[in-house]
């Protein structure tokens, strides 16, 4: 029988007992402090760790809206809305967000993200000096381009996302997602950047886009009215028609919310709003009659030596619609789309190209020369200086006191009457039309009747375009003599607006003649033939002569022409209605006209060569200004009023430095007009006239 093994455990002593004891209401009150540990977390706290739990873990994306399309009057695109994917900083999630109040500075954990990021980006590591304005207050820090970029953005606003790259490619963009947890901050979203199809077509117009900017309290977009609601990282229109239509092409962003894991990759998207897209933009110009009149000036540029630049308008003169408008020389925008350096904005855009973003149509003022006895005759006749009967003898030089001025070229006229004088452009015949008209300049402090119906036409003042950063011009008179005299001599003195500043020698600032001479009848004499102080634009000339054509009503140019939606659903006509009226008699009227008339179709007519044998019925003004130290400066304003067609059409050229109207300017007239009624621009024809 076999027996069982042996029972050989110890036995159970008291001591052993205790021990166990012990051991296990330690366990015990370990497992009891747990369990209300998590009831404590779950049913007490549960809510609020829940919520920090999805704060935690959940990332609101902004979603841009693009911007509305820019068309032409057929629409035809010339600015369009093109996907990118960018990539981004949000400063707020770095590992150590920046101080807004100390933009400048690196932590190291922060600094190991950009550099690890320039690598992969391609950009360069090389730090060097960066201007950060902070309140206002201009500083310096040392630092690479991605931390530069942040700190000025964080300047303006700490909290808008940073793009340090656009159009990444997608070797990029799959790198840096699956490594989220090295850059942290490092977003990869889509944007939409402006393209322009049309290259240099009308590239002064369009003006830029930009982030929403907010550089001190007293200069932040944020806060303006207009942008009431708008995300700090929202990209607005910065000029041109796209800051003055920006509310309707800006349209609306979306958000999404994206959820990532507890090492920070992504999950998923909660769809929070959809971005609206912004609407569409027509405007008034035929791109065509655009093309055409570029082409036409940069010929008339080329052929006239030492000219460089210029500009042109051509407009409706009934409703005020900008047809086409133009200045040289231009540019190609879509070079905006892609960051640029310094040094090729300087030399893509500075002095040595010309200042391209300059709209000379605009935004440059110049003497306009005989163009402006257009104004200079209705002053007269509207007046009574002057009266349809009158006749002045044209000998060759006008002589007051033993001081004696002369036409162009000594060219003698004989008698001539208010018509015949404007056809053939006598200079002598509007000198003393401007002595005629002259006042007394203690009692008359703002000049007389050519002065009132100067600023009557819209000369000295915006025309109110729908572009913004026009120059209104000078139109001088004695008061304003009087206040660039008291401006020269605080200059050269250093006093008052200029204390603190260096000292001149008498005139030396250059801001008057240095002669503190007061208005003398010789001012007005340089006036009436559109010399002296005189400034306009090519388009305040624009609208002066559409007055004319149609009879007093002073149009309010604009470009803009409707807003439509997307579906094509218009939302609003763009019509703004005339500035003002001028009552002008209609046999002064008809008078100024023949003699426009006359002048681009009789012999003798300072534009005749180049318009006699055109088909549509031109009334037209050359204007050669002159300027000391350069070449003359070329002018031609014609139109075909709507009492002689159905499509009627004002067009203003000028050709700096380019010489005689006639011969740099009016050729480009006729192409723009050929081009109008003819669908072509036809031959070039430049007249020989060389009267001023």
């Amino acid at each position: 029988m076999i027996q069982p093994p042996e029972d050989r455990r110890a036995p159970l002593t008291p001591q052993l007992a205790l021990r166990v004891a012990v051991l296990g209401g330690v366990v015990l009150a370990m497992f009891a402090i747990v369990f209300f540990r998590l009831w404590f977390l779950q049913v007490l706290s549960g809510e609020q760790y829940v919520a920090q739990a999805r704060n935690n873990r959940v990332r609101e994306l902004a979603i841009p809206a693009p911007r509305g399309d820019i068309v032409d009057a057929s629409d035809n695109t010339l600015v369009a809305s093109k996907r990118a994917i960018a990539v981004q900083i949000s400063p707020p999630d770095l590992p150590v967000p920046p101080k807004p109040d100390s933009p400048g500075t690196q932590p190291p954990r922060d600094a190991a993200v950009y550099r690890r990021l320039a690598r992969v980006l391609r950009v360069s590591t090389r730090a060097a000096p960066c201007k950060v304005a902070v309140a206002g207050v201009v500083q310096r820090p040392t630092l690479a381009p991605i931390p530069c970029a942040v700190a000025q953005k964080q300047a303006q606003l700490p909290y808008a996302n940073v793009t340090v790259k656009t159009d990444v490619s997608k070797a990029v963009q799959y790198y840096l997602a699956e490594r989220e947890d090295r850059f942290p901050g490092v977003h990869i979203t889509t944007v939409y950047t402006r393209s322009y199809p049309l290259g240099t077509v009308a590239a002064q117009l369009f003006g830029t886009v930009g982030p929403i900017s907010c550089v001190s309290s007293g200069n932040c977009e944020l806060h303006e009215a207009r942008y009431r609601g708008v995300s700090q990282n929202a990209i607005i229109g910065q000029s041109g028609l796209e800051y003055y239509y920006d509310q309707y092409l800006r349209g609306k962003d979306g958000a999404d919310k994206v959820q990532v894991n507890a090492l920070g990759a992504f999950e998923s998207y909660l769809p929070e709003r959809k971005p609206v897209p912004g609407h569409s933009l027509k405007l008034s110009l035929d791109v065509n009659l655009q093309k055409a009149g570029q082409q036409a000036l940069q010929q008339a540029i080329d052929s006239n030596p030492p000219a460089g630049a210029g500009a042109f308008v051509a407009l409706d003169p009934d409703t005020g619609s900008v047809l086409a408008m133009g200045s040289a020389p231009t540019f190609d925008p879509n070079v905006f789309t892609k960051p640029i350096t310094t040094a090729k904005y300087k030399q893509l855009f500075g002095q040595g190209a010309g200042f391209p973003q300059l709209d000379r149509a605009i935004q440059s003022g110049y003497p306009t020369g005989s163009t402006f006895k257009g104004i200079t005759a209705t002053a007269a006749l509207q007046s009574g200086a002057w009266s349809l009967g009158q006749t002045f003898d044209d000998s060759g030089q006008f002589c007051v006191s033993g001081e004696c001025r002369h036409n162009a070229g000594n060219a003698i006229y004989g008698v001539l009457d208010i018509v015949q004088a404007i056809m053939v452009s006598s200079d002598d015949f509007f000198y003393n039309l401007g002595r005629a008209l002259n006042v007394d300049p203690a009692t008359h402090p703002n000049g007389g009747a050519l002065q009132q119906w100067a600023r009557a036409y819209g000369i000295g003042q915006p025309t109110g375009i729908d572009l913004g950063g026009e120059n209104a011009g000078i139109l001088p008179t004695p008061a304003w003599r009087t206040r660039r005299n008291q401006l020269e001599a605080e200059c050269d003195k250093a006093t008052g607006p200029f204390r603190g500043k260096p000292k001149h020698p008498s005139g030396g600032c250059g801001i008057a003649d240095g002669t503190n001479r007061p208005w003398s009848v010789g001012d007005n004499e340089n006036l009436a033939v559109g010399q002296g102080d005189l400034e306009a634009t090519p388009l305040q000339l624009a609208v002066a002569y559409s007055a004319i054509a149609n009879g007093g009503k002073v149009v309010r140019p604009h470009v803009g022409l409707e807003v439509d939606a997307q579906d094509g659903t218009l939302l609003q006509k763009i019509d703004p209605p005339p500035a003002r009226y001028i009552h002008i008699d209609p046999t002064n009227l008809d008078a100024i006209r023949q003699g426009l008339r006359d002048a681009a179709s009789q012999p003798g007519g300072t534009s005749a060569d180049v318009f006699a044998n055109f088909p549509e019925q031109v009334y037209g003004k050359t204007g050669t200004a002159q300027h000391t130290g350069q070449a003359d400066q070329a002018w031609y304003v014609c139109f075909v009023p709507s009492s002689a067609t159905s499509k009627p059409i004002l067009v203003v050229v000028t050709v700096e430095q380019g010489g005689f109207g006639a011969i740099a300017a009016a050729p480009v007239a006729r192409e723009i007009l050929s081009q109008w009624f003819f669908g072509k621009r036809g031959q070039y024809v430049a007249g020989s006239s060389k009267t001023l």
